[in-house]
């Protein structure tokens, strides 16, 4: 089963949280921000949301008598196919998102941001939505829907959606593939749909072997002595990886772990779709415990990734800085090749780039084609 606060079998049919809708708003963003940069647009769309309602109750108060209702009651349903918001009184879908378009889910106190992709209309240009905070002039922009609730339950919610996403993918792995439709860019989906997936990291992670729960003993008061870092955004599977081990601390006298490990759960919760922020709390707060249960798939230090690429025409669909992948597009030709945020290259069609300066590994992939 995999760990979380609900049963698996329940997020298959799909759960119902009650919540109040506060409202939504869209902002800019470039296509991969970081997870800092995440949480402040998650920030940013409370306070528009916030603003709106202020605005909204003072003009209904001046309209009309008596208290101003700004708040919805809805029932947040979620799946491992799709996240819906129901009315609460009539039953009515208000929102309904596929479960894989949900880019970042945030819990600020009880509060919860949940943000989409949209694809930008070619009209763009023309629409009148305020840029995001952390977006760059001259990169390319795409719209982003935030939907912001109020719940008790705000904290349950993000852990519920997590699970959500470590059930949908073993159900993906049980399918023995992928369906990319709702992923795939539409400048991609002629070639990505005929495209095999390289499936070397498919069955890595599907090898119980790999999959481990470990025991780790640790004194009272003292940390784990782990970094983590993001998976990234194109990772297949959206957990936090291990980046580095405290010298004698408790994680590395164990000698069970090994940096690029990724971490599954922490004693029963799912780490699985977190933000970074919420895992790297999780951790902290293992500090007065004296036993740490873990569950992690051991990741090869190694790996042959196989780009498929038949034209120029086509974008690998990744960024790399320094030799390591940095960004990169859900559903494009690089990840559905195996190639992964956080991967650094050290050979191109078997030649070595770990002494290469950059701008010749940009000049390399730039011109591949074929089998790369």
């Amino acid at each position: 089963s995999v760990p979380g606060p609900c049963e698996p079998e329940d997020l298959i049919d799909g759960i119902i949280f009650a919540a109040n809708y506060l409202g939504s708003t869209q902002l800019l963003s470039e296509r991969n921000p970081s997870k800092n940069i995440r949480m402040m647009q998650a920030q940013e769309a409370v306070s528009r949301v916030k603003r709106m309602q202020k605005a909204a109750k003072i003009k209904k108060k001046a309209n009309s008598e008596g208290d101003a209702q700004t708040l919805t009651e809805v029932d947040l349903f979620i799946s491992t196919q799709r996240i819906k918001v129901l009315n609460a009184d009539t039953q009515e879908t208000m929102m309904d998102h596929a479960l894989r378009t949900i880019s970042y889910i945030a819990d600020i106190g009880n509060i919860v941001v949940l943000m989409a992709r949209r694809r930008m209309p070619r009209s763009a240009s023309q629409d009148c939505i305020e840029t995001t905070p952390g977006a760059q002039e001259g990169k390319k922009q795409y719209k982003m829907i935030c939907h912001v609730f109020e719940s008790e339950d705000a904290q349950l919610i993000a852990q519920s959606i997590g699970q959500a996403f470590s059930v949908a993918y073993q159900e993906f792995l049980r399918a023995n593939g992928i369906n990319p439709e709702d992923l795939s860019q539409k400048e991609y989906s002629d070639i990505i749909n005929t495209q095999e997936m390289y499936n070397d990291d498919l069955i890595h992670f599907s090898n119980s072997e790999n999959c481990k729960e470990l025991q780790l003993e640790k004194h009272k008061g003292e940390i784990l002595g782990v970094v983590v870092v993001e998976s990234g955004w194109g990772s297949i599977l959206p957990t936090v990886i291990l980046a580095n081990m405290m010298n004698g601390g408790p994680a590395a006298r164990s000698g069970k772990l090994s940096i690029g490990d990724q971490i599954m759960s922490i004693n029963g919760t799912s780490l699985v779709g977190l933000p970074l922020a919420t895992c790297q709390g999780i951790i902290k707060g293992l500090k007065n415990q004296t036993q740490v249960r873990l569950n992690i798939v051991s990741c090869p230090p190694v790996t042959t990734v196989l780009i498929k690429r038949p034209d120029l025409k086509y974008q690998l669909g990744f960024s790399v800085q320094n030799g390591i992948i940095c960004s990169l597009m859900r559903g494009g030709i690089a990840e559905r090749g195996g190639v992964r945020v956080g991967h650094r290259i050290i050979e191109i069609n078997g030649q070595s780039v770990v002494a290469t300066a950059h701008e010749k590994i940009v000049q390399a992939l730039s011109n591949s084609v074929g089998e790369v």
